[in-house]
């Protein structure tokens, strides 16, 4: 009795405990609902040995850490939060998710997604649902709101509206290489993002114009943009998102799902999934597997738990 207990007791931690992922095995917990009714010594044994959410209060008894709620109530709501943006239409999402860039603090590099990874109708009509939704336009909130070096990127970045025809120039394409290259070469961690040539082409040129002025660069200089750029914050993420959506996209899923990740990472986990499963999701799974070698759902299988889990494979597999 005392080993089946002890394993009642584990299975239960281990779901309010996360097991290290995201989300929480809800049947976990219902079946220890049923399990342990009328049966007070088990939870008393539950609060014992589950320091996270529980800590002795003078020895009277274990009262919870509201710490620990709050983590949970974060856990929780991963369903709740990707149920209500999944029905939402994808104006209001985008829109919304900016929201959160602007006023709640959340990392400015997901208006660089947004801005990059969206044609320019998408992008419009983001811009048009944070007019109907906040009264504000996207770009002065943008410029009013935010502070540092990196405004006038991103204000020029969610303004823009990109030809997205099959026409390129070549000759641009070349000049434009090597004015990114000169002004790379030339970098401190303040003037590249401020640098008007950086700025103007990275905003304005279609995606496939800036793809050629890619391949350029590494024909002309014998590395990508993004070896010589590095960890150029939001030029990278700009530059990568735009070269290819479903690499940048495999390389966030990842950073989401490893230990220690913070909250802006795991957070683009939901984003990800959620926006490009009807866009390039098929494409993610391809670039995911060949970078880690192991299937995308069955990565999510193992770090996530829960309701919130089975949503995100059905996302991933689409069934």
């Amino acid at each position: 009795m005392a080993h089946i207990l002890a394993e009642e007791c584990k299975e239960l931690t281990k779901a309010l405990a996360g097991l290290g992922g995201l989300g929480v095995e809800e049947k976990s917990v219902v079946a220890a609902m049923g399990r342990w009714r009328r049966r007070p010594e088990t939870l008393a044994q539950f609060r014992k040995n589950f320091g996270g959410l529980f800590k002795a209060d003078n020895g009277s008894f274990a009262r919870v850490d509201l710490d620990y709620i709050h983590f949970l109530e974060f856990e929780y709501a991963r369903f709740k939060n990707l149920t209500f943006q999944w029905a939402m239409h994808p104006w209001e999402r985008d829109a919304r998710w900016a929201h959160q860039v602007i006023h709640k603090g959340h990392s400015p590099t997901i208006l660089v997604e947004i801005a990059c990874t969206r044609s320019a109708a998408e992008l419009l009509g983001a811009r048009k649902a944070y007019h109907a939704l906040f009264h504000h336009s996207l770009e002065e909130e943008v410029a009013y709101s935010i502070s540092g070096s990196h405004v006038n990127f991103l204000v020029r970045l969610v303004s823009s509206y990109r030809y997205e025809g099959p026409h390129v120039h070549e000759e641009i394409a070349k000049s434009e290489a090597k004015a990114l290259h000169n002004a790379i070469q030339k970098k401190t961690p303040e003037n590249l993002i401020v640098n008007e040539d950086v700025v103007r082409i990275l905003t304005t040129r279609s995606k496939s114009q800036l793809r050629v002025t890619f391949k350029f660069y590494k024909e002309l200089f014998g590395k990508s943009i993004e070896e010589d750029l590095g960890d150029e914050p939001y030029i990278i993420d700009a530059v990568e998102s735009i070269n290819s959506a479903p690499v940048y996209f495999s390389k966030l899923i990842n950073k989401a799902l490893k230990d220690g990740a913070d909250n802006d990472s795991k957070e683009a986990l939901s984003r990800v999934i959620l926006s490009r499963s009807d866009v390039d999701i098929e494409e993610i799974k391809e670039e995911y597997l060949k970078r880690h070698g192991t299937k995308l759902e069955d990565v999510l299988k193992k770090f996530t738990h829960g309701v919130y889990r089975d949503a995100l494979v059905s996302f991933v597999e689409g069934k």
